[in-house]
């Protein structure tokens, strides 16, 4: 390890994986010894008080959200039907459905808020309880160059590192332990990276303030590696927090996905040297890369050897904002999934997978096909429109990793009644949702399910009316389908006026609905699937309000679309909470709610 780190800059010799925690003999009064050695900072033990902490912070609470998971899976039917569980269970959704809708954006959960501010309160009252924040030193005492500030938030930010990274990862075991699929974890991972940013801010510029006093700012950084590697790691953190900034991310998508992993990589290289072995800092380095790595290889053992470079990816455009893409796969999946795909002939698009929300169901007994509806968008997708416009039913060599997310199996049959909701892209998964209902109809003989689709795209209605013909040829389907509704709402004949092709018939409530007479929608497959057309955006408050208003049923929700959609359903679901708990006349025994962000 010797001659290894004197090869490395910036390492303190000889290089050790643990620094040592002998202060020395004091020098100072006794009563100066003792200030210095105080428990709350004391150098030579700021990890155990203030690193340890933290990791003791982060894992109460994945272990009382991992309890709840179990105790979700393993309770009887007799305890799930008591007032108390019902009443309990509601009032957890209420605070996992509440937000706020402010300026087109969409907040988090009430929920989310409180957990987050219970993490608040513990950095603050870490952060801002022990005193002193500077040493008070002279020319003739001094306590030590490290203010006390400073130590404390450096070690906090490091015990967020690992957790950091694992909640940026698809496969990850906190995943396993809570049964929180990856993509509602990124939240997380995107609050924890702010929360470790402005620690590291704490940390550097007391340093900067106490060497400003002292005018030797500009020696220290000349002579001090610890600060070139602290400022490096310090500016990839930045670019890494500010532009995981969703406004910024989600419009350049593509360039944040080519960067993150090199700056992280920047970042975790110089924040290791940074902290040059000191107490057990690089044991907080060492745990990460043990759990990033299992992570890692467990995604890519699934992708190279469970599912190999077989599968070939056919393209077709079915509209001109819409493509479809499909996979035949032995791969079993469930509905509401995601597979991350890797398009192997899309140039530097190459090195990135990206999420797609998978439209079909396995068959028992039959070839498996994975189908995607994908909006046409810049970067890969609009490569991908661009092939298959040039060649028609084109096929390109493709990487599967998945299939992760989705709905928890079996959970939509625990509800009489089933609302799915999808909006633009988010149609697609609705597909899934009427096929496993029509696969599973003879085993729920007294379930209903009702479909709600907005789409402001007017080619939307031919590929999903084909789609449900090709559903049911593959289930044998010829008459009605029992206890099944499907409406499709096409906002842009609110700019565009009435389509030609449709016959409008006015419904109880005064909206409009219309019926297909083209060749391309079959007359024989909306009647049997119960397909109707209106015009404008559904009021998804009273369509969740009617179902949910049966005193004693239960409602299951899913919804996949715009932020707006989202809010609504969100809305109205924290709502219904609210009567349940109350016991209102006509309120529903239990609403659950399935929020899909993926969908593309």
């Amino acid at each position: 390890m010797d001659s290894m780190g004197s090869m490395i800059p910036f390492l303190d010799q000889p290089v050790m994986l643990h620094s040592s925690r002998d202060p020395g003999e004091c020098t100072l009064t006794p009563e100066q010894c003792a200030y210095k050695s105080q428990y709350w900072v004391n150098w030579y033990q700021a990890d155990h008080r203030y690193a340890l902490p933290t990791v003791a912070f982060f894992l109460t609470a994945i272990v009382i959200f991992a309890i709840s998971h179990v105790v979700s899976a393993i309770a009887p039917q007799s305890v799930k039907k008591s007032v108390f569980w019902s009443r309990s269970v509601s009032f957890l959704r209420f605070l996992s459905y509440k937000s706020w809708r402010i300026a087109g954006w969409n907040t988090q959960s009430l929920g989310m808020f409180l957990l987050g501010g219970a993490g608040l309160v513990f950095f603050l009252a870490m952060t801002l309880g022990p005193l002193p924040y500077y040493w008070p030193n002279t020319k003739e005492v001094s306590y030590g160059g490290s203010p006390p500030i400073a130590t404390r938030t450096g070690f906090m930010a490091l015990a967020c590192m690992p957790f950091l990274i694992i909640l940026g990862a698809k496969a990850n075991p906190i995943t396993a332990l809570t049964g929180i699929s990856h993509e509602k974890l990124n939240i997380w991972h995107n609050w924890v990276a702010w929360a470790m940013f402005v620690l590291a801010l704490i940390h550097t510029f007391p340093f900067i303030i106490v060497h400003v006093k002292e005018g030797d700012l500009v020696m220290t950084w000349n002579t001090g590696g610890v600060w070139v590697t602290g400022v490096v790691a310090l500016i990839a953190q930045a670019w890494l927090t500010f532009m995981s900034i969703p406004w910024i991310r989600n419009r350049y998508y593509e360039f944040f996905k080519s960067t993150h992993f090199f700056m992280a990589m920047v970042f975790i290289i110089f924040f290791f040297l940074h902290c040059d072995f000191r107490m057990s800092s690089w044991d907080y380095f060492i745990a990460t890369a043990v759990l990033y790595t299992l992570s890692w290889l467990y995604s890519q053992c699934r992708t190279y050897f469970e599912h190999g470079f077989k599968h070939k990816a056919r393209l077709a455009a079915e509209t001109e904002n819409t493509l479809r893409i499909t996979i035949d796969t032995t791969m079993e999946w469930g509905p509401g999934q995601h597979v991350f795909l890797r398009f192997l002939t899309c140039g530097v698009h190459a090195f990135t997978a990206h999420p797609f929300t998978i439209c079909s169901v396995p068959q028992k007994g039959k070839k498996n096909q994975l189908v995607f509806f994908v909006k046409r968008r810049g970067g890969v997708t609009g490569h991908l429109m661009s092939l298959a416009l040039k060649n028609p039913d084109s096929q390109v060599p493709v990487l599967l990793d998945g299939p992760y997310g989705g709905i928890p199996e079996g959970r939509l049959v625990d509800f009489e009644k089933n609302l799915i909701i999808g909006g633009g892209a988010g149609a697609g998964l609705t597909l899934s949702m009427v096929e496993d209902f029509v696969q599973l109809n003879h085993l729920r003989p007294k379930d209903e399910m009702k479909v709600i689709v907005a789409t402001r795209d007017p080619g939307m209605r031919f590929w999903y009316i084909q789609t449900l013909e090709e559903i049911a040829a593959r289930h044998s389907k010829h008459d009605v389908i029992p206890r099944l509704s499907i409406q499709i709402h096409e906002t842009f004949a609110e700019q565009a006026g009435r389509d030609p092709g449709a016959e409008d018939l006015k419904l109880e409530d005064g909206s409009r609905v219309s019926k297909v007479h083209s060749k391309e929608c079959s007359q024989l497959t909306t009647e049997m699937f119960g397909v109707h057309f209106f015009s404008g955006r559904p009021d998804l408050p009273a369509i969740m309000h009617q179902m949910a208003n049966q005193e004693g049923t239960s409602l299951g929700v899913v919804v996949c679309g715009p932020s707006s959609m989202h809010y609504d359903v969100c809305e109205t679901a924290s709502a219904e909470q609210s009567r349940i708990m109350a016991k209102k006349p006509g309120s529903a025994r239990e609403l659950w709610l399935h929020t899909e962000n993926f969908s593309y």
